[in-house]
């Protein structure tokens, strides 16, 4: 099969689960803390292959295994939660776009790798269009908006942008992370020890009544068994996706499959585009011909700067 067609159809089923994912923090798991602590949850059944591939890392990597892993529960959390304060169009494109700008700051710090002017004109694309989606006109003028931007406490949907760049900068930290373990120990079993790191952290999320309360549910016996249902199938849409993927980067070339991520945003705008239309009470986005010329935009620009960066 051509690695052209495992790109696309990995892409469009990574698209599905960002907005299953933004329809269950809105609809079913109100709390992003309890989405967040059932996917950590959910990664442990990883460790059905612990007596064939856990190594023990020694101390210090064990521990830098668990907070890599705390930073990943940490990127999951902010990003459901941006999802839930803004638009999933707006919040995706945001962290899919900033994601490889951290990555890439951070590497030039942690690995002092050296960067070709072509690369650092891809940063500066993708920050153009991450411009294009901050800045998407609502319903207030330039000045409002600019006002709530700067503001500490924001409670209006413009809050999910702050949050989409911290969750940004987290899964940038956590990928970082993850190629340092790599470094050095053997990929299976610093993936295991990671995802025991996540679902420790994840454990801090029973500490508030409300967020028990949310997560508890999930695992009672009620009513909320199509619940449970959506999220292990929105879980398992996702999963595939992540790995057709890699099996894309496998068969083909990693810097055209990481380039192609620019479908994936386009299929998010315009599946989310067509919600607005025939079912506006799903994702809750709101769609204008500048809009989607605004958004449509954006997703082009980060695609570009995405390849100028991994070329």
């Amino acid at each position: 099969m051509s690695w052209i067609i495992v790109a696309f159809l990995a892409y469009f089923l990574l698209a599905i689960a960002n907005l299953g994912d933004k329809f269950l923090v809105d609809n079913i798991l109100k709390s992003s803390k309890a989405y967040a602590f059932v996917v950590c949850f959910m990664g442990l059944i990883a460790f059905v292959v612990a007596p064939w591939f856990l190594e023990w890392p020694g101390f210090s990597s064990f521990i830098f295994n668990l907070v890599n892993g705390a930073i990943f529960t940490l990127a999951l959390w902010t990003l459901y939660e941006g999802l839930k304060k803004g638009e999933a169009s707006k919040i995706l494109v945001i962290i899919g776009g900033l994601t490889p700008v951290f990555s890439f700051i951070f590497s030039y710090f942690i690995f002092h790798e050296v960067f070709t002017i072509t690369q650092l004109i891809g940063v500066l694309i993708i920050l153009l269009g991450v411009s294009l989606i901050i800045f998407l006109p609502a319903e207030r003028n330039l000045l409002t908006r600019l006002f709530f931007w700067l503001k500490i406490e924001d409670k209006s949907k413009k809050g999910g942008i702050k949050i989409a760049i911290l969750s940004a900068l987290l899964y940038s930290l956590y990928f970082i992370g993850t190629k340092l373990a790599y470094g050095y120990q053997p990929f299976v079993s610093s993936f295991l020890w990671t995802r025991l790191g996540a679902f420790l952290f994840a454990l801090l999320f029973l500490m508030k009544n409300i967020d028990r309360k949310e997560i508890l549910k999930m695992f009672q016996k009620s009513d909320s068994n199509k619940s449970k249902g959506l999220v292990l199938l929105n879980q398992v849409i996702g999963s595939s996706g992540f790995v057709l993927q890699n099996y894309a980067i496998f068969l083909g070339s990693v810097v055209l499959v990481n380039a192609l991520q620019g479908f994936q945003y386009a299929l998010i705008l315009i599946i989310s585009a067509l919600l607005s239309l025939f079912a506006p009470k799903l994702l809750n986005e709101k769609f204008s011909k500048r809009i989607i010329i605004q958004k449509s935009a954006a997703v082009f620009l980060i695609m570009i700067g995405i390849y100028f960066i991994t070329f």
